[in-house]
């Protein structure tokens, strides 16, 4: 079973240009967090999300797409405060650009007091997002990494939002502090770029494969991604032909796709992690990039099934 680590929220969309003084607007649940969650259910792995809710009419809607998802809502803590809104705007080559409208909000409220023993079955744990800067939730789940990364998988996807936080020296000393602990990295090439602009992002994978990791994975978009293993060295996986609607999710269902995979072969520990075989790590990225594939061809983050990926 995995522990989603992070926020709960709605996308806002322009669904039409509308009339006059009238914009339609389209609100969809998501929160990168939200989307593995969720992804990682529709793919047959037992998931939680852990993080803060609204008591709202938002908030109390997330928390029964969860339920219906299947996703367990144990390690969710109720908040009075508002449920965040990111609203969407899609660019001409279908990547979303995001403004969000969240201080305050209940995602961000979660403290190390609201923390709660994990059992057996909890053998991964997965960090993302902008819940690893905003506080107090940052600080909250650095603790929770520090007490259990020695016990369970520590998977983690940066997932850079500057709109939430401008900070770039924060964030590098946020993204480094998880990914020392970290024994699965995904991370984007744009995250890299705009993290350690002038970097070769290969430089930066076996830098990170010095502490604890044991795979990094790079995405590349159209490009297709690349995989850098402690023990077997470098893989590469074409991005599949597909008519992009939007981007929105890809990278969620990348991430929700490589766990799914770990749980499906047994390999959700870190002992079981480090004793995976070049085989096993080509099939993975094969897998990851069909998933990302099918919510590039829907709009917005609907994540595919496990049925649809073959």
């Amino acid at each position: 079973m995995y522990l989603v680590c992070g926020e709960a929220l709605f996308d806002v969309f322009t669904a039409s240009a509308g009339r006059g003084s009238r914009l339609d607007l389209e609100a969809v649940a998501g929160g990168s967090p939200f989307n593995v969650a969720v992804g990682l259910a529709r793919m047959g792995a037992r998931t939680a999300l852990l993080g803060g809710l609204s008591s709202d009419h938002f908030g109390q809607h997330l928390r029964q797409l969860l339920q219906d998802e299947g996703v367990a809502t144990d390690h969710l803590v109720t908040f009075e405060a508002p449920t965040t809104l990111a609203l969407v705007a899609v660019g001409a080559d279908g990547s979303p650009v995001y403004s969000f409208r969240g201080a305050g909000c209940a995602d961000r409220l979660l403290e190390a007091q609201h923390l709660r023993p994990l059992d057996d079955a909890i053998g991964g744990i997965h960090f993302g997002s902008y819940s690893l800067i905003t506080a107090p939730i940052a600080d909250t789940l650095l603790t929770l990494l520090h007490r259990e990364c020695t016990q369970r998988l520590i998977s983690l996807d940066p997932n850079i939002r500057l709109n939430v936080d401008p900070d770039l020296e924060r964030w590098r000393e946020r993204v480094e502090a998880f990914a020392k602990h970290a024994h699965l990295i995904k991370v984007s090439d744009e995250d890299l770029a705009l993290l350690y602009p002038g970097t070769a992002p290969e430089a930066i994978a076996q830098g990170w494969l010095e502490h604890q990791a044991e795979l990094v994975v790079l995405t590349r978009g159209g490009e297709g991604a690349q995989l850098f293993s402690r023990r077997h060295g470098q893989f590469q996986a074409e991005a599949q032909a597909v008519q992009v609607r939007d981007t929105v999710g890809a990278g969620d269902t990348f991430q929700a796709a490589l766990l799914a995979y770990l749980a499906e072969q047994g390999l959700v520990s870190p002992q079981a992690l480090a004793s995976v075989t070049a085989e096993q790590l080509q099939a993975m990225l094969a897998f990851a990039t069909k998933a990302a594939a099918i919510t590039c061809s829907r709009r917005g983050p609907e994540l595919p099934y496990r049925y649809e990926i073959a």
